[in-house]
């Protein structure tokens, strides 16, 4: 058996696939404006686990999709403000665009909501959603930010902004 390079981008289980779809399903939201049971039942019926354009997507665990859906969209108020606090003062939150919004929105529930879930694992989960979708400073800025935030709401992280 031949180990993975480590060039070679991890392949996702079922709740890393969910992440995915959740961050793609906020950012429709976001741009088109589509409510949270049409985009949720969209997903389940055609993209979760489906062939969509030739391309064929990950199966993903449908209950950690909803959940993490549902809970930004309910907890946006809240998630919002911890993320303008940890982003600095010349990037607020409206000058992130669509796709690093939804990253960080998914990524901020999950480290105050979901307890259950290590630091660690949130936090390198979405740094790799963000290099799924950027070649720059975007997946540093993700991981600077739910650093922070990691240390504000669970009292745990690395201690420094960025590697």
């Amino acid at each position: 058996m031949t180990e993975p390079s480590d060039s070679a981008p991890r392949q996702a289980n079922k709740r890393g696939a969910a992440r995915l779809a959740a961050v793609q399903a906020l950012y429709q939201m976001d741009v088109a404006g589509s409510g949270l049971l049409e985009i949720t039942a969209e997903y389940e019926a055609f993209r979760l686990g489906k062939e969509v354009d030739g391309a064929l997507y990950r199966e993903a665990d449908a209950q950690w999709f909803r959940a993490i859906l549902a809970g930004v969209v309910e907890n946006q108020k809240t998630v919002d403000p911890v993320i303008r606090q940890s982003l600095t003062e010349d990037w607020p939150l409206s000058r992130l665009d669509s796709t690093l919004r939804a990253i960080l929105r998914a990524g901020v529930y999950e480290l105050m909501k979901r307890e259950d879930v290590p630091v660690a694992v949130i936090v390198s989960e979405y740094v790799d959603i963000a290099k799924a979708f950027y070649s720059e400073d975007e997946p540093k800025l993700v991981n600077a930010v739910l650093d922070r935030v990691a240390r504000r709401v669970r009292g745990e992280g690395r201690g420094k902004d960025a590697r």
